[in-house]
């Protein structure tokens, strides 16, 4: 078993790229395994039900999901960074009260979404402006996906966890098998039975559903630092103002991303469904960027706190180094892709003139931005780490609150449905350049404050 946790533990002492990556395609691998079926739920009802059925279970119940998700996972990192630190100080006691807290927080969430989720459907779905004609549609998948939000957030939670303390290989294998079934329940129950939105919502409710309960079995078995015990799950008081202290900020910052585009999607709602189905596409093409991107975030999230719970300052950076170097040639190449080929990706979704024709000034204007909002991901991540959420909330929330007047105002102009994209790309742009110069200073600053 010791021999197991020093592996583990070589984050804070083996060669800083090669554990950096080492953690990080695992990682990546999921993430891109977890793009894949939600990509493929896409392609599956976009070409066997139609653009219709594409903007219901995308469109403005996708914009809702991500909003509710994306909050508890910006919750959730804060037992991630908590747990990280004391993985890497060693600390078995408070690393195992943290676990048992970041869960009872998991399960009293869900329970609260989930009821409020169901009721509310219908009136948040009005509230962005739904079209008539894919309203019954919407109300359905989001309320079956409601219904199994328990399982979305326990599997989060208890990834973060696996993560924080240096495992990404389990949570990989289990995206793995919880992206075939998924995609084999798609074509089972939308293309064999003909379930339409249902069965896309009902092959994604399953699948989460195995995803939680493999995690949940990971976390049970007995290991040499932690363990979980479903009769110690609750709150502590201490630890739970700790994880809320460094969630909160983040979890907010996700929330006011996925509200600016949820006044967007609201915008192009009245521009009718080929907006509608090209925008829900290409944010399920925007998002395979996005995720790797993202892993990266956890990546070296993680990477940071061990280090950090272990006083290693230098080591901080010298890793944010390395992964502003990789991630940096990855913006590049989607760079290149989205500029170069959009009509090649846009295909893959459509047949319609009209929507090609859409996606393909999305594509062209957002990838101008793809390498800065990589960057800003992973330098979040970093931040994160250290335990500063509230930072990069602050620093988000303006950029990002700026992005809404300025989409509306450049919307009106000659640039018409092109400005909304434009407002997007330039402040990404800027908001990435700000997060690497505040992360070296921050850094700085701290290591000359532990000299002293």
């Amino acid at each position: 078993m010791k021999q197991k946790t020093s592996a583990v533990n070589q984050i804070t002492e083996g060669v800083i790229w090669k554990q950096l990556l080492l953690f990080f395609f695992p990682i990546m691998l999921g993430t891109l395994f977890q793009q894949l079926y939600n990509t493929a739920d896409a392609i599956i009802v976009g070409r066997f039900v139609g653009k219709e059925a594409l903007a219901c279970v995308g469109g403005s119940s996708g914009q809702l999901i991500n909003l509710v998700v994306g909050f508890f996972v910006g919750l959730s990192s804060g037992a991630t960074v908590i747990i990280a630190r004391y993985y890497g100080a060693k600390n078995k006691k408070e690393l195992n009260l943290a676990l048992h807290t970041a869960s009872a927080l998991a399960i009293i969430g869900s329970i609260i979404i989930t009821v409020f989720g169901i009721l509310l459907a219908p009136a948040m779905l009005r509230f962005m402006n739904t079209p008539s004609n894919v309203m019954t549609g919407s109300v359905i998948y989001l309320r079956i996906y409601f219904a199994g939000i328990f399982f979305v957030f326990v599997y989060n939670i208890g990834s973060a966890i696996l993560r924080a303390m240096g495992d990404s290989k389990r949570p990989l294998y289990y995206l793995i098998v919880c992206c075939f079934i998924n995609v084999f329940l798609d074509i089972f129950l939308v293309v064999g039975f003909n379930l339409g939105i249902t069965g896309a919502a009902l092959a994604t409710l399953f699948s989460q559903a195995v995803s939680a309960i493999l995690v949940i079995r990971a976390l049970m078995k007995p290991e040499e630092m932690y363990q979980l015990e479903l009769k110690k799950i609750r709150l502590h008081r201490f630890l739970l103002f700790s994880i809320l202290t460094i969630g909160l900020p983040a979890g907010f910052q996700s929330m006011m991303y996925n509200i600016a585009n949820i006044i967007i999607q609201s915008s192009l709602n009245h521009l009718g469904t080929d907006a509608m189905a090209a925008y829900t596409a290409f944010g399920k093409m925007d998002a395979f960027y996005w995720m790797i991107s993202g892993a990266f975030s956890v990546s070296i999230a993680t990477f940071v706190g061990q280090n950090y719970g272990a006083g290693k300052m230098n080591r901080v950076r010298k890793g944010y180094r390395a992964s502003l170097w990789t991630i940096g040639t990855w913006g590049l190449i989607i760079t290149l892709v989205f500029v170069f080929a959009p009509n090649t990706i846009a295909t893959i979704f459509f047949h319609e003139p009209k929507a090609i024709t859409i996606a393909v000034g999305y594509l062209i204007i957002i990838g101008f931005s793809e390498g800065f909002m990589c960057i800003e991901l992973t330098t979040i991540g970093a931040l994160s780490g250290l335990g500063m959420t509230r930072l990069c909330s602050i620093i988000s929330i303006i950029f990002t609150g700026s992005r809404i007047p300025l989409a509306i105002f450049l919307k009106n102009t000659s640039l018409g449905l092109h400005g909304i994209w434009w407002a997007f790309s330039s402040t990404s742009i800027i908001k990435g350049i700000i997060f690497v110069c505040v992360f070296f200073w921050v850094t700085r600053k701290q290591i000359y404050e532990t000299t002293m």
